[in-house]
């Protein structure tokens, strides 16, 4: 439950964009996490976009992403686009234990002097209650790659909120290729505390983000003497995250992804549609993987978006994928 009038602030914007809303729920009531530790004053930090009303769109980001989807989606936020302010209420929070505003980490109860661990579903329960603060009564849920795998949490944690979602780049739970891939960037920042160990994290995540033909088409070459291309740009993506991310929040993600294991009777449950978006270059979340979680739903439909740029094709080269979310979305 939350606070009958929670606490709300603004942080101010770049001009025409919306500001940055802060809000503390659970002041009076805990959140139960599914460690079994409750919090109190769970701090939500989000964007709105458009008039408040009781339907709304909630927009679930990626794992290094934040609740600013005109920074990060702009083919997808504005006019005639999926993420229309003008026709609809659009609302996009910072998860539980991100770095971005939201209550961190850091700010959690500890266990044997460990932060507690996180799971989806208790970000889904933050996200339920911050909606309930807005006044939304039903959803369109999008979500992409961590934000994909949110919004099964959703559908699992709040079938009765969500009307139907949109699933892009992302299983239901991650194979052993993806805990593998997960339990190396960890194992890095737990090796070289202080942001080495963050950096090192980010390329090998970004190895998993392109594909083979990516590379080859964008990082061929040499762009300092003596220094291959991908080589400079593993390096600058690693000094990029380290200067806007949290090392403490990488791992607890990335923990709270590998631990969500709904089993395929909870998937046969789902009632809502759902489009199921895979990539067909996707080394991280192969389309084949993604299509045959999608299978189990009941009422799914699959899209295959055609691109030689892996897994962050959804960001990079979105070619029709728009106009489809936009189509399912106001079905």
């Amino acid at each position: 439950m939350t606070q009958a009038a929670p606490s709300t602030h603004l942080q101010s914007e770049p001009e025409g964009c919306p500001p940055q809303q802060t809000v503390t729920l659970f002041q009076h009531e805990p959140l139960l996490l599914d460690c079994g530790e409750p919090v109190c004053n769970v701090r939500v930090a989000y964007h709105t976009y458009g008039e408040a009303r009781e339907n709304a769109t909630l927009v679930l980001h990626a794992l290094t992403g934040n609740s600013a989807v005109h920074e990060w989606w702009p083919d997808f936020l504005g006019a005639g686009r999926p993420l229309d302010p003008g026709t609809d209420f659009i609302v996009c929070s910072n998860v539980l234990g991100g770095c971005a505003g939201t209550t961190g980490p850091d700010e959690l109860p500890t266990i044997q002097g460990q932060p507690a661990r996180l799971t989806l579903r208790d970000m889904a329960r933050v996200g339920r209650a911050l909606l309930e603060h807005l006044g939304v009564k039903k959803v369109r849920v999008v979500g992409s790659s961590m934000g994909g795998m949110l919004a099964y949490a959703w559908l699992l944690e709040c079938p009765d909120l969500v009307e139907r979602a949109v699933i892009i780049g992302a299983p239901a739970r991650h194979s052993p290729w993806a805990i593998g891939l997960n339990t190396a960037q960890r194992s890095a920042i737990r090796a070289a505390p202080g942001g080495e160990g963050l950096k090192i994290a980010r390329q090998i995540a970004m190895l998993s983000y392109r594909s083979h033909q990516s590379f080859a088409a964008t990082q061929a070459g040499q762009r300092v003497p003596g220094v291959p291309a991908i080589t400079s740009y593993l390096e600058y993506q690693g000094e990029k995250l380290l200067a806007r991310f949290s090392e403490q929040t990488y791992l607890a993600l990335t923990e709270a992804m590998d631990a969500f294991q709904p089993s395929d009777y909870e998937l046969r449950g789902i009632r809502a549609p759902v489009l199921s978006i895979g990539i067909s270059s996707d080394v991280l979340y192969p389309a084949a993987e993604v299509k045959a979680h999608a299978a189990l739903l009941p009422n799914s439909t699959y899209w295959e978006l055609n691109s030689i740029h892996g897994h962050d094709a959804f960001l990079m080269d979105a070619q029709d994928l728009p106009e489809r979310v936009r189509a399912f979305l106001h079905a």
